[in-house]
């Protein structure tokens, strides 16, 4: 794999190695806390399968998700049935510490549930939203169908990343990175345009 773009090159002997799992458990993990590149992970497991063919995409995309969702409820159940308290005991482990706490919580406060949405996309509230979602009492219900339509819209999102713009990753990821919040906007507004374009089409339809 050394043709690969640089910014992906140290954890691409993980994905050469352990494959699919890499992805899943990189963002599993990452996604209640415990420090790991899943993110990265996962725009590099798109990458690798759209440059040598070694990862089929649909794959990385499903590992990803399904490390994602599970990640979150694991962090949810922890912060559910542990409280805060118990975050603050044990997540200085994982580099959680109060400040870092405090201003997740104080984010999630002003914004509610939408912020399991698009947490993801913002760095820090990523590892920490189910944790903060269940010490702050949140519905399980309502932050698993959230944290799952989070969950979509990001591994879309950066899966299109790696997948499309593979070889040029090196220039491409930091801007993404820097306008994250547009390219998820846009993402958005298109998910809604599809589904309104096939409402509308389904009713005219239905009335012809």
């Amino acid at each position: 794999m050394q043709h690969l773009p640089h910014v992906i090159q140290p954890i691409a002997p993980y994905l050469d190695r352990y494959g699919y799992l890499a992805v899943f458990g990189g963002v599993m993990l990452e996604d209640f806390g415990v420090p790991s590149p899943g993110e990265t992970l996962m725009i590099a497991g798109a990458a690798v399968s759209a440059l040598s063919g070694h990862l089929f995409v649909w794959w990385v995309l499903l590992a990803a998700f399904l490390g994602a969702v599970i990640g979150d409820n694991i962090g949810f159940a922890i912060g559910h049935f542990g409280g805060r308290a118990l975050v603050l005991r044990y997540g200085r482990y994982v580099f959680i510490t109060e400040k870092r706490l405090q201003k997740a919580e104080s984010f999630f406060d002003r914004h509610g549930g939408k912020v399991v949405l698009v947490a993801r996309f913002v760095e820090g509230l990523r590892q920490l939203n189910g944790i903060i979602a269940g010490a702050a009492g949140m519905r399980w219900r309502s932050f698993l169908l959230y944290n799952m339509a989070g969950a979509a819209l990001w591994v879309g999102v950066w899966g299109s990343v790696g997948y499309f713009f593979g070889d040029h990753l090196d220039r491409v990821l930091p801007l993404v990175e820097r306008y994250t919040l547009y390219v998820v906007a846009a993402a958005f507004l298109l998910l809604a345009a599809g589904v309104a374009y096939t409402f509308y089409r389904k009713k005219k339809e239905g009335g012809a």
